[in-house]
């Protein structure tokens, strides 16, 4: 099953109101089952996130990953806008999950840590202690065409 992706409702807004910062905050990427129904919507914050991986005998950390190197660039040639920040490394996991959860740390708490991106694997990933390496592919986190 192929992989796909999508941006929450408010993430854009979010970045309007300075609620996110891909300079200076924390981006971190969590996992979760495939119990956890992405409502692309309704869910605004980290605390709408259910079912993420138990950190329990895993090697999973609770809340995830942080994504290091965020950056925005502009093309001037393509008038293209992309987000984009390094690979994201689980080291010797063993877990199964079904999605990857993008968000902003930075705030402190999940009611109040905004939400970016989901990435939904198509299917469940089972690493048994291998890494599980999430990579973005050209496009980034996201990537915006500005009209002219």
């Amino acid at each position: 099953m192929a992989e796909s992706a999508f941006l929450y409702g408010n993430f854009i807004k979010n970045l309007l109101d300075k609620k996110i910062d891909f300079n200076s905050d924390a981006i971190k990427m969590a996992l979760c089952t495939s119990s956890y129904t992405p409502d692309q919507d309704t869910h605004d914050f980290f605390d709408d996130i259910t079912n993420e991986v138990s950190s329990s005998g895993t090697n999973y950390t609770s809340g995830g990953n942080t994504i290091a190197n965020c950056s925005i660039t502009y093309t001037s040639g393509t008038n293209v806008c992309k987000i984009d920040g390094d690979d994201v490394t689980f080291s010797a996991v063993t877990l199964t999950a079904r999605y990857a959860i993008i968000y902003d740390s930075s705030p402190g708490s999940a009611a109040t840590n905004p939400l970016i991106a989901c990435i939904d694997f198509g299917e469940n990933k089972s690493p048994a202690g291998v890494d599980l390496i999430i990579t973005f592919n050209s496009g980034g986190i996201a990537t915006f065409t500005v009209a002219a």
